[in-house]
């Protein structure tokens, strides 16, 4: 029996796609950087459907590629381009398999869209907090796969704290059943860190046991406009002193960034009269009864701004102007998207650094590179910036991307004396394996691949990929 004819027998042969026109989605990622190719696409319903898929790409020695939303900027779903691999969509097991209010917990498939995963916990009152752009397209899967973050990191934390235990098939086809929605357990290693953000080259999730929270009862959001990240970050911890866990988001946005959603994305609008070189999007949350949060926000704003410390400020009236404000951040990919290739970094450093470092990047990629335009925004609370550039001109851009070597190196250099991370919460990938070696030490490298090599010893899962 061929191996077609095995996952066939395992999936269903219409689960099992080789024809072009139907596979071409698979292969290439959203930014449309990585092409790849495979035997075919299969789409399994069941863990064990999974587990018998690994099996038999096992048994063939076949690589497997796992894929989920394929929203990923690293290119971590695509296969490579030999075709030999088998790539394994799991956005058919996409199922909330329990929910339990009292627990604060939700188990939920590994092919369940993020913004699926919302509605389910607010129908039981409850809130599951990572909120991405791509929230309406991205796969649990692949949150736990890349250890997402998101815009609510500064409360709530990445998916290591929201997540309390992992379903997983190993690449020999073998089942971790660690589906225990436990706050304390110490028996032993904690195996599901292994598997969160190793983006599928040592197991595939197939579900997890999520934190579920409280539904916020007040949420207020507002936009502010200061001179420069040095004020942003005073700012920021004014908000801190001010209103502690209250505070569960800040965003960084620069003018390039907002002026580039207004150019591509319809209906968008500068939420300010009056233009500003920088910007803060916070959001406030309280999950009681709390009739003092707006009036202490509005004396906060009032305060800042007498002191000229803001330049101006704009506080939501509703859920509908708050959604617009979200929208103005959350497009700014798509924004960059349309307005063409860049080079992307997905860097952190700690929170207290990130003026610093954009002043000594911002000016040493500007002696280098005359002309540049540099796209910065982020999540100024966790010290995560998404620090981007390309040129204005189409022409002059197409041969700037080409430099992508250079200027990584610039950035990346930086971002190591400050002790920060190459990749804050995007993965390695495809995109930075090489980097990944470079500014990781020996000890490190060699440690990982001791572990991949006893978890995938015939290195099947997902190759090519972070090491």
């Amino acid at each position: 029996m061929s191996l077609i004819e095995r996952l066939s027998a395992i999936v269903g042969a219409e689960n099992v796609l080789t024809r072009p026109d139907d596979v071409e989605a698979y292969f290439i990622d959203w930014r449309r950087r990585y092409h790849g190719s495979a035997r075919c696409v299969v789409r399994p319903k069941t863990r064990d459907e999974v587990a018998g898929v690994v099996r038999a790409c096992a048994d063939a020695g076949v690589a497997m590629v796992p894929q989920g939303g394929n929203t990923s900027h690293c290119g971590a779903g695509i296969p490579g381009e030999d075709g030999k691999s088998v790539l394994i969509s799991l956005s058919r097991m996409n199922g909330i398999r329990s929910i339990d209010p009292t627990n604060n917990t939700l188990i939920a498939e590994a092919g369940c869209v993020l913004q699926t995963l919302h509605e389910a916990a607010s129908s039981v009152g409850r809130l599951f907090p990572l909120s991405l752009a791509a929230e309406g397209s991205c796969q649990i899967g692949g949150n736990l796969s890349t250890n997402a973050g998101g815009v609510h990191v500064l409360h709530y934390g990445t998916m290591r704290e929201l997540t309390l235990g992992l379903e997983v098939v190993l690449p020999n086809g073998e089942v971790w059943d660690g589906l225990r929605g436990l706050r304390k357990d110490n028996t032993g290693y904690d195996l599901k860190q292994l598997f969160i953000g190793a983006e599928g080259t040592l197991g595939i999730i197939t579900a997890a046991v999520l934190k579920l929270f409280p539904q916020p009862r007040t949420t207020l959001t507002a936009w502010l406009a200061v001179e420069s990240p040095t004020v942003a970050l005073e700012v920021f911890g004014r908000l801190q002193g001010a209103f502690g866990g209250a505070l569960t988001a800040c965003e960084l946005i620069s003018d390039v960034s907002v002026d580039l959603v207004c150019k591509h994305i319809p209906g968008s609008r500068p939420p300010l009269i009056e233009a500003s070189p920088w910007q803060l999007l916070i959001e406030l949350t309280d999950a009681g009864e709390n009739d003092s949060l707006l009036p202490a926000l509005e004396d906060f704003l009032g305060e800042m701004l007498e002191k000229g410390v803001l330049t101006d400020a704009v506080l939501a009236d509703g859920g509908e102007q708050a959604r617009r404000l979200w929208a103005l951040r959350e497009n700014i990919g798509e924004a960059q998207k349309a307005e063409g290739f860049s080079i992307k970094h997905d860097i952190s450093v700690p929170v207290s650094r990130v003026a610093e470092f954009m002043k000594r990047a911002d000016a040493a990629l500007a002696r280098a590179f005359p002309g540049i335009r540099i796209v910065a925004f982020g999540h100024l609370g966790d010290g995560n910036l998404h620090y981007n550039q390309s040129k204005p001109d189409a022409a002059e851009n197409s041969e700037f991307i080409k430099l992508q070597p250079r200027v990584n190196r610039i950035v990346y250099d930086i971002v190591n004396e400050f002790g920060g991370s190459i990749s804050a919460e995007h993965g390695i990938g495809q995109l930075k394996r090489g980097e990944l070696l470079r500014y990781t030490s020996a000890v490190e490298v060699q440690t990982m691949r001791a572990i991949k090599d006893a978890l995938d010893p015939q290195g099947l899962m997902n190759p090519g990929k972070v090491l």
